[in-house]
């Protein structure tokens, strides 16, 4: 969509507005990436090799393809050809889709972790699986971005309404316009966004359930086993409980927020004639570009691990933010952590 109709009010706001949303989103995923190549402790946990790969997508969409949609938002004017509009088009699905898979596979790894045995866990995700997990979160987009794009697949039967789209006559301007048929439509939100959020909504539901359900086995153990013990230990679990609900809910509830809008749009514009207005096209399309900057917070920020790293990396190796020597503590024997809350398991 262009930004045709924009004042110049509302272009310095929006300017403004999308450099921090840039500079959030490369800045965040920058430190989540390096965290991890310095952290060995970190490097063990499988689950941020997922973490790390979203954060590389995250990166390329906050460098590749928001600073290029920033400039025709502003300039009101596509300056680079029609093929780099193409390309940069097929980018834009390839890298939020891999994006949007990589969080459906964090909550996957996350499912068996938490809701299954550790022997189950380790041999569902073993490296191998790992790395096809990741690898697949890279190839399936190309299905649904470059291949049917460069192809023009997207384009049968509306390639005059497009071209129409591209060029305004009055002020002489040209746009990248992206628009698609009915059966691309469906196509691309279900596998982008609507196959990935059920499996979402299924693993983060049954995670809550399982933590829950430990929570209380805790509760009745230590209430069976030593009557006697401060009711500070059960109020401990209780705030751990609701932290870990509060995570995922947060979770879900910024996804959804961010992507919902765009793709529900994208399957009902092609049934309502294109009539959505371009100006609420952009900012759906923003909303879900920012994501790509609240990802590094949801998911690496509320961890406890993570944000020592952060401390560490910040502050310049300050010792005060050293991971604390293990000798000499009294650790659980069986732990789990959701998001930074850690569940003991008996």
């Amino acid at each position: 969509s262009s930004s045709e109709g924009f004042g110049i009010a509302e272009k310095i706001l929006l300017l403004s507005f999308i450099s921090a949303v840039i500079l959030m989103a490369i800045l965040g995923n920058l430190l989540v990436m390096v965290a991890v190549c310095r952290d060995r402790q970190l490097r063990k946990i499988k689950t941020n090799y997922f973490i790390v790969s979203l954060a590389f997508a995250d990166l390329l969409v906050s460098v590749l393809v928001m600073p290029f949609g920033a400039m025709e938002l502003v300039q009101d004017n596509w300056i680079y050809g029609e093929m780099f509009c193409l390309v940069r088009t097929s980018l834009d699905v390839l890298l939020t889709t891999a994006s949007i898979l990589h969080l459906c596979c964090i909550s996957l790894d996350r499912y068996y972790a938490i809701c299954c045995q550790p022997l189950v866990y380790r041999n569902k995700m073993t490296p191998l699986r790992i790395a096809v997990m990741l690898g697949g979160c890279w190839v399936i987009p190309t299905f649904i971005s470059f291949l049917p794009i460069m192809q023009g697949w997207n384009s049968i039967g509306i390639i005059d309404l497009i071209q129409q789209r591209q060029f305004n006559k009055a002020s002489n301007s040209t746009y990248c316009i992206f628009m698609v048929n009915k059966p691309y439509a469906i196509t691309c939100s279900v596998v982008a966004f609507y196959i990935p959020f059920l499996l979402m909504v299924l693993a983060y539901h049954r995670i809550y359930v399982t933590a829950r359900a430990h929570a209380r086995q805790i509760r009745l153990l230590q209430r069976a086993g030593n009557p006697q013990e401060p009711r500070q230990a059960l109020t401990h679990r209780m705030k751990t409980e609701t932290k870990a609900a509060k995570t995922l809910c947060i979770i879900m509830g910024c996804f959804c927020l961010c992507w919902a809008p765009f793709f529900v749009t994208n399957i009902v514009d092609p049934f309502v004639n294109y009539t959505v207005p371009g100006k609420l096209w952009t900012a759906f399309l923003w909303l879900g570009y920012i994501n790509s900057g609240l990802n590094p917070f949801l998911y690496a920020f509320l961890n406890k691990a993570f944000r020592r790293a952060f401390l560490i990396i910040l502050c310049c190796g300050d010792e005060r933010y050293r991971r604390p020597s293990v000798l000499g503590q009294s650790v659980p024997c069986s732990t789990t952590t959701i998001n930074g809350s850690t569940h003991v398991l008996r």
